[in-house]
């Protein structure tokens, strides 16, 4: 069978098109932004990526077109597909018909973090020798592909909340029916589809109902906004996961619940615990790579997850010990001249806020190191200044901030600047920040440049213009 996706480059389509490929298909796809890493991906798996939206790239017919849900109507490849009468299908019902079928489901959905813990449960799962099926929306370390059908019953997927498709609002998720299910966290996003908080919560729920009550719901102990979600109606068992802290009364693990407690201010060594309904609590020390409370919190999560289909908590602790996190994720990109260049996928304001906080403590042993963020407000939700009142705050773990302007930005970039705790400025292009930091830069300084998308190519630039 030949198909050909429409939006190939997108994280999730393209990790679909590599699974079409290894069933056997031969598999195409256009895009109109083909950039790195997910093209270099692709086409080291020999998959073909058509630049732009060409109805020609259609011909001769394929025999299923897969619908990115970044296309619309009036693009002409899409408009191509329905006058011609083409079978097509969105990239989620194209995974649950020829993928998830008869599979243990492994799902990771939340606000943040739905990369990185995916890739945790799937790295765990993979040191246990049970050779899972993944789906992951990114370009992962431990593994040389974001996708594989694998070869046993569990399928590890990051479960998004995003619509399907132009023809298929639902969210990606419900199409999944996973058994364990990871809820990381929850909070408004994605302000170009959900109105408000309550319209997520909402597709949340209906993933909620479709959960066997033989499976599991892993969930934070403290996010109102999805225990709201639960108390709509749940037929799941559920266990919780929290930092635990001296400081507070609360600390304590729930009766079946899960605990980390850090024993390295910034998170690479830590106790992680499980309590049983009798009380009966094991632990295991986990020494790794990565920073930040958020990931250890991922951690904790993934490792509850893998203990339900039966991986050993020391186990898991040894996997994620050797866990090298994913593409984009801050990810160390080079070290010029003892200035140090990380790329990071962050473009919310928690995540921006994690991100800095998890480096800065790791900083805050090194002196002189001066932390430099650089941020492109790209996403929808950004674009459309749904964040401005608490962009400049989620900064404030770093010594200074460059904000990227662009054309239509709803954003008041100067207003996030007047309102910023640390010292901040305004660009207009790329070129512009590489020859800022160029000239100002020097031996430990650390900058983490914030995007989700390609950011103008400043990485290799900044990196050229550093050297």
């Amino acid at each position: 069978m030949h198909i050909h996706i429409l939006g190939i480059c997108g994280t999730f389509m393209g990790s679909l098109a590599v699974l079409a490929k290894e069933l056997g298909h031969t598999v195409s796809g256009s895009d109109a932004n083909v950039y790195p890493p997910m093209s270099t991906q692709l086409e080291e798996q020999g998959i073909r990526l058509c630049e732009g939206f060409d109805p020609a790239h259609l011909q001769p017919h394929p025999d299923l077109v897969v619908v990115g849900n970044a296309m619309s109507r009036g693009n002409p490849a899409v408009e191509y597909v329905l006058n011609q009468g083409l079978p097509y299908c969105s990239g989620p019902e194209w995974l649950s018909r020829f993928v998830l079928q008869g599979k243990w489901v492994l799902a990771v959905a939340g606000t943040h973090g739905k990369t990185t813990t995916s890739a945790m449960v799937a790295w765990i799962l993979e040191y246990a020798g049970m050779k899972p099926g993944y789906l992951i929306g990114g370009v992962l370390k431990n593994f040389p592909v974001s996708a594989r059908l694998g070869g046993s019953d569990f399928f590890v997927v990051e479960a998004d909340e995003y619509d399907s498709a132009f023809f298929d609002k639902r969210s990606k998720f419900v199409h999944y029916r996973p058994r364990t299910l990871i809820l990381n966290n929850l909070e408004y996003d994605h302000a170009d589809i959900f109105p408000d908080l309550a319209s997520i919560q909402r597709q949340f729920h209906h993933l909620i109902r479709i959960v066997p009550g033989e499976g599991l719901i892993i969930r934070p102990r403290f996010d109102e906004a999805l225990a709201q979600v639960l108390e709509q109606g749940c037929w799941t068992p559920t266990q919780s996961f929290a930092l635990l802290d001296d400081a507070h009364d609360d600390a304590r693990p729930e009766p079946s619940g899960w605990g980390v407690r850090l024993l390295q201010a910034d998170g690479g060594v830590c106790e992680i615990s499980k309590t049983s309904h009798l009380g009966k609590t094991v632990r295991a020390r986990l020494e790794w790579t990565l920073s930040g409370r958020h990931n250890v919190c991922n951690a904790v999560a993934a490792i509850a997850a893998a203990h339900h289909v039966g991986v050993d908590l020391q186990v898991a602790c040894a996997a994620l010990g050797k866990f090298a996190s994913v593409k984009r994720r801050m990810e160390l990109l080079g070290k010029v001249r003892g200035i140090h260049v990380y790329d990071d996928f962050a473009h919310h304001p928690t995540a921006i806020e994690t991100t800095l906080d998890g480096i800065r403590q790791r900083l805050n042993d090194i002196p002189g190191s001066r932390l430099i963020a650089v941020i492109e407000p790209r996403s929808a939700t950004m674009k459309m200044g749904v964040h401005q009142s608490c962009l400049a705050a989620s900064c404030r773990a770093a010594d200074l901030c460059l904000w990227m302007s662009g054309a239509g930005n709803g954003l008041d970039i100067d207003g996030i600047i007047a309102e910023s705790p640390v010292p901040a400025l305004n660009f207009n292009s790329v070129d512009d920040i590489v020859a800022y930091l160029s000239r100002h830069c020097r031996a430990g300084d650390h900058i983490v440049i914030m995007s989700n998308g390609g950011f103008g190519g400043i990485h290799g630039k900044l990196l050229a213009a550093l050297a």
